[in-house]
């Protein structure tokens, strides 16, 4: 793309609008391909991109720090996102938030966006991974979710992305360099059981590992216990349990996830299963496990 009959008839549209006596580094020009990008019309954008790369200004921000990609991501527009990483547009450019494409594309669940990013470029290292992003937008929207076809479509659209970013190769057992969370810390901390339980199938042999890593010494078996009368916390319990998820650790408060459990029937009963779970300095494993 494009072909040469579409790239003739492209021209003969700019020539009609004026564009050839525009000077292409002023920013009104750079608006219009803001503009066109926004709109999805494909053509007309890569006629602007490409006069603005041969001007080096195919990387200029408007107002909000987007560049024309950040805005093609953000509009959902993947041959768009294409045609501009082609054309040499920056894949790392962040706007005023810090989003670069994949963080747009993994918080507004646009696994096609997220797809054409992998596939022309390599990906960066953020300090909040994508795959953190698009966890944290499925707990939003599984925290505000209702029955209605729009709102269970995001939530599918979103555990999509969280899917296609696994399977390009994104580290489930990252954690991001501010709070050194997991996604797995996110979502129990969310109370998010649906994406929980998927999160415990995933393959591979560090699931041990998994499911024990400490944020600022907080396990997620420790979160949990702090989700105090949530109607999910003994569901999230006994998965992480099932899952190897050891009730003796210690966070830098010397407590174990049974001293993070409040009073009354239901925390009684959450704490004589952790405490059944422990047998002296080692672990009973659960029975699926040994």
């Amino acid at each position: 793309f494009p072909s040469s009959r579409v790239r003739m008839l492209t021209w003969e549209v700019a020539l009609q609008a004026g564009w050839w006596t525009f000077d292409h580094s002023d920013p009104f020009f750079s608006r219009l391909l803001h503009l066109f990008v926004a709109q999805g019309l494909r053509p007309l954008s890569y006629a602007a991109a490409e006069m603005l790369r041969d001007c080096g200004q195919l990387d200029v921000k408007e107002h909000r720090g987007k560049t024309p990609l950040l805005v093609a991501a953000a509009a959902n527009q993947p041959k768009i996102v294409k045609d501009l990483i082609l054309l040499g547009a920056d894949v790392n450019a962040m706007d005023q938030k810090g989003q670069t494409v994949l963080h747009l594309g993994a918080t507004y669940g646009l696994p096609s966006v997220i797809e054409v990013r992998l596939a022309y470029s390599t990906p960066e290292q953020p300090c909040l991974t994508p795959l953190h992003c698009a966890v944290m937008a499925h707990n939003a929207a599984f925290q505000t979710q209702n029955m209605e076809p729009l709102s269970q479509h995001r939530l599918q659209q979103l555990l999509l992305c969280i899917q296609r970013l696994l399977q390009l190769g994104a580290d489930y057992k990252s954690q991001d360099l501010k709070s050194s969370k997991t996604i797995l810390h996110l979502a129990v901390q969310a109370a998010n059981l649906p994406l929980v339980q998927f999160l415990l199938k995933l393959p591979g042999q560090e699931r041990q590992n998994f499911v024990n890593i400490k944020a600022h010494g907080n396990t997620a078996l420790h979160m949990a216990a702090g989700l105090h009368g949530h109607p999910y916390q003994e569901q999230i319990v006994r998965l992480l349990l099932d899952h190897w998820a050891d009730p003796t650790a210690r966070n830098p408060e010397n407590e174990q996830p049974v001293h993070l459990l409040t009073t009354g029937p239901a925390a009684e009963q959450l704490r004589l299963l952790l405490r059944s779970r422990r047998s002296g300095p080692g672990l009973v494993y659960p029975p699926s496990f040994t």
